[in-house]
């Protein structure tokens, strides 16, 4: 099993270790896995299982439960973490029902919807190691998570409740989401901002803060029981794109790249399961230029490309994988083809290689291509982070129309991130008389600051999809 190291030594994360070691999960971790994943070979891997079957679907009750305990886990070992590194002694977030802002909506429990009516939530910090404080504001609990701490009765204005509350902390510095860089820690709309502002005396308008790096540091960072689930996640998504790339769904002749498409869909609503975005399909083909998709019939001899992923449990996968559909009388792919998938796997492995906590994205972007073009390939990478998003908080690691270093690819590189290793590379293929073709590849990995590995491996060989 194929581990790619960073350059630094540092440390690594205890689950990562296990896993590595083909060990058994630690107690935290343990006790996330319901039953029917607790037995199971899914974990950090290089290479991918061919034709993996699907994971059982787990039903909603369980999905609720679980989903309730990575908060309660986040909220415990990310919240103080996170705001004693900003040096913050209190975060105010809000959101109102239907527009949620990003960091409001991860922390709401499994069976709220939507944020109800107006939701308030205040982090604390005390200081001296006590435990931080966590406070809703609101009329409606969250599953226990948060300390109800207004009472409509008594202070029936929600903003004065707030103020009341900060003056009784005195904290010296208040957290508040805006920001221009990211979105996801520009949650704080202007009507909200002049309410509080409103409400609040002068002294603690002074105190106000960005909360943007702790929006981000939250939504980016993933704890045991999370990466103890990720890969039956990622699993899932596996077996549905193998599925989709076979003859169960593929008949050369006759299916369309939409048929493929429509079938990803039908099939995620018959399992209760959701897309995160529409799915892709798209051929290459011999002599024709360029991605055809829509109503474009698969033939034998074309290259297959999609792009799929799911939101499960809150987290998501992303993922693109490439199949070959036989001529007849084919038993493998050309060598061309070959070759221009094991060109992009070096794409990855160089990318890999260059995953150094507190390097920014356009660093390791940088080095990235310098090391790859030195080796005579022809990349294009456009990596992002995921997590409770598709394109996740944290710094992006170039774009498919830039390549060049950018705003948002200047944010550091942290321990405990999940990434989508989103890339390809460009091989003229002989067989296809010197035709150039891309070979586009996206897979999910775990970093834990020492160390990154693919959540449940990476394609290493193309999905053969027979004709006859």
């Amino acid at each position: 099993m194929n581990v790619i190291k960073t350059r630094r030594p540092g440390w690594r994360s205890a689950l990562a270790i296990l896993f590595s070691l083909g060990c058994s999960l630690p107690a935290q971790a343990q006790t996330a896995l319901p039953p029917a994943w607790a037995q199971s070979d899914w974990g950090l891997r290089d290479a991918e299982t061919a034709a993996p079957a699907l994971p059982p679907v787990l039903p909603l009750r369980e999905r609720a439960a679980l989903i309730d305990q990575i908060i309660e886990d986040r909220l415990d070992q990310l919240i103080p973490q996170i705001m004693r590194e900003q040096g913050v002694a209190m975060w105010v977030l809000m959101a109102r029902e239907y527009f949620e802002e990003p960091v409001v909506a991860s922390m709401l429990d499994a069976r709220s919807m939507a944020a109800r009516r107006r939701t308030i939530l205040v982090f604390f910090d005390p200081g001296d190691g006590q435990p931080v404080e966590r406070l809703t504001v609101s009329r409606y609990g969250l599953a226990g998570l948060f300390e109800a701490a207004w009472d409509p009765d008594v202070q029936p204005d929600q903003w004065a409740a707030v103020a009341d509350i900060i003056a009784e902390r005195d904290p010296a510095s208040i957290a508040i989401n805006f920001s221009d860089l990211t979105a996801f820690g520009d949650g704080m709309t202007l009507s909200q901002y002049r309410a509080m502002s409103a409400a609040l005396p002068e002294l603690y308008q002074d105190r106000l803060v960005s909360g943007e790096t702790l929006a981000v540091r939250w939504l980016e960072t993933r704890v045991p029981t999370e990466v103890a689930l990720y890969p039956a996640i990622v699993r899932t998504a596996h077996a549905l794109i193998a599925r989709a790339f076979s003859r169960e769904v593929i008949t050369p002749g006759q299916t369309t790249a939409d048929d493929v498409v429509w079938w990803y869909r039908d099939e995620l609503a018959r399992l209760g399961l959701e897309p995160w975005f529409h799915p892709s399909v798209s051929i290459q083909r011999q002599g024709r230029d360029g991605m055809l998709s829509g109503d474009e019939t698969i033939q034998p001899g074309d290259l297959l490309w999609t792009d799929f992923g799911i939101t499960y449990l809150r987290l998501n996968t992303d993922t693109q994988h490439l199949a070959y559909v036989l001529r007849p009388g084919e038993t493998q792919a050309p060598q061309g083809l070959v070759r221009g998938l094991q060109n992009t796997n070096r794409v990855q492995d160089i990318l890999l290689s260059h995953y150094e906590a507190g390097l920014s994205g356009n660093d390791i972007l940088e080095r990235t291509r310098a090391d790859a073009l030195a080796e005579g390939l022809d990349p294009s990478i456009y990596t992002h982070p995921i997590g409770l998003h598709g394109h996740g908080a944290g710094p992006a690691l170039g774009f498919w129309d830039n390549q060049a270093p950018t705003d948002r690819g200047a944010g550091s590189v942290n321990a405990n991130t999940a990434w989508s290793i989103e890339l390809t590379s460009f091989s003229e293929v002989a067989e296809w008389g010197g035709q150039r073709v891309d070979f586009r590849s996206e897979e999910n990995a775990f970093f834990d600051g020492e160390t990154i590995r693919f959540i449940d491996g990476r394609q290493t060989e193309l999905t053969l999809i027979p004709s006859d």
